[in-house]
């Protein structure tokens, strides 16, 4: 049975991932909302990955989720942002939220197939939350909201006027005074739709706020978001990467030529060329082995759910913050250096491989890895775990 639920699950990623690089290079190109592709994901029953069987899901794990959204990163890095950050909201709930919200939202959802976005991002403050008498009025803005456009529920944070801290609360995406600024423009991750997000008099009612971590003597489980959402984002990085990796061998094998005084009579024969795929190979798997360790850290770590340490979210820390550093040192290496192995022809427009350069280094400004290095370090010679942060 298992056996059978996994090849099916397989054979959903495959069928969609094959859709998705028909236009992906287009799609890159143009920008906007990848409307068609996320249907296509809602109707493929994969946005109830992560719900209960008795509500009609699949009942899979993190490492399925990064494991499927690794998978969709190799064809469309912009659309694997989405899907990983749909079962990232939607975890926000378990986190934040009682266990009534947690079957509510999880049902509805896996109903419905709704696809989840954030105007979450919580270092940008310029939205603020007021008392009403049945609830919250929301007014301010949110900048880099991922996944807003086109999504069925929001995920939203904003600061108390009062001073009493953040509100976070799940409404629909269609609620009057949500204005959807459709303004992302960077030169990477063109279809995330990362734009801002203006709310205008939005009310929030007491029963989509989810405060429940606020009545608890710890809130440490809910900081475990931290590590969700950087796994999410290595994924991407790291099928990125294997995607640029498989595209680059393909046009070495069939477009590049040889240099004139090589002496040989392919580009595959070519000692440089052998050394640099070579090289590339032993980095994308010394990248894979660390991302294997920190997703079982990681499982085990939300396992954990309320009962976890100090200790047990500091040792997940670790092996997140190694995996994203590895990951991100070769992702940016390899969507370069393969343009040395494929020649001066790979420069022209009509292959766009340089998207995958793009979209690995907007990711890898989210947050600098040279502060999860000074970490490391800090564990290493001090055994100092890292500052609890909302990266970190």
């Amino acid at each position: 049975m298992l056996i059978e639920k996994a090849q099916k699950l397989q054979d959903i990623v495959k069928s969609l991932t094959e859709e998705f690089a028909k236009t992906a290079s287009e799609r890159d190109k143009r920008g906007g909302t990848a409307k068609e592709e996320r249907d296509l994901i809602r109707h493929s029953g994969l946005l109830r990955l992560t719900a209960p069987k008795k509500y009609g899901g699949y009942g899979e794990n993190w490492k399925r989720v990064l494991r499927i959204t690794r998978e969709m990163a190799k064809v469309d890095s912009s659309v694997a942002h989405l899907f990983g950050y749909h079962f990232l909201c939607l975890a926000s709930v378990e986190l934040y939220g009682t266990p009534e919200q947690v079957e509510q939202f999880t049902k509805e959802t896996a109903e419905n197939n709704y696809f989840w976005g954030n105007a979450f991002n919580p270092l940008d403050t310029h939205v603020t939350a007021t008392k009403g008498d049945n609830g919250w009025i929301i007014n301010g803005q949110k900048s880099f909201c991922s996944g807003a456009a086109d999504s069925d529920r929001l995920l939203i944070s904003a600061q108390k006027d009062d001073g009493s801290g953040v509100l976070i609360a799940v409404i629909p995406t269609n609620r009057g005074g949500i204005l959807l600024g459709h303004d992302w423009d960077s030169f990477g991750q063109r279809q995330t739709d990362s734009g801002s997000v203006t709310f205008e008099h939005v009310i929030v009612h007491d029963t989509e706020v989810l405060d429940a971590y606020e009545a608890t003597d710890s809130n440490l489980f809910a900081t475990v978001r931290t590590h969700i959402a950087q796994s999410i984002l290595i994924h991407v990085l790291l099928g990125t990467a294997e995607g640029a990796f498989a595209a680059a061998k393909d046009y070495t094998k069939t477009k590049t030529r040889p240099w004139v005084t090589s002496h040989v009579d392919a580009a595959i024969n070519d000692p440089y060329n052998i050394y640099h795929y070579g090289d590339l190979f032993v980095q994308l798997k010394a990248a894979d082995a660390l991302v294997h360790i920190s997703n079982e850290i990681l499982e085990n770590t939300w396992a954990l759910k309320t009962s976890i340490t100090e200790e047990q979210r500091g040792e997940c820390s670790i092996a997140v913050a190694t995996a994203k550093v590895q990951v991100v040192q070769t992702a940016l290496d390899v969507t370069s250096r393969v343009f040395q192995m494929m020649g001066a022809r790979a420069t022209s427009a009509q292959y766009n491989f340089d998207r995958y350069w793009r979209n690995v280094r907007t990711h890898t400004l989210h947050d600098p890895i040279d502060y999860k290095i000074r970490d490391l370090g800090q564990y290493t010679l001090n055994n100092q775990y890292p500052e609890i942060s909302a990266y970190s």
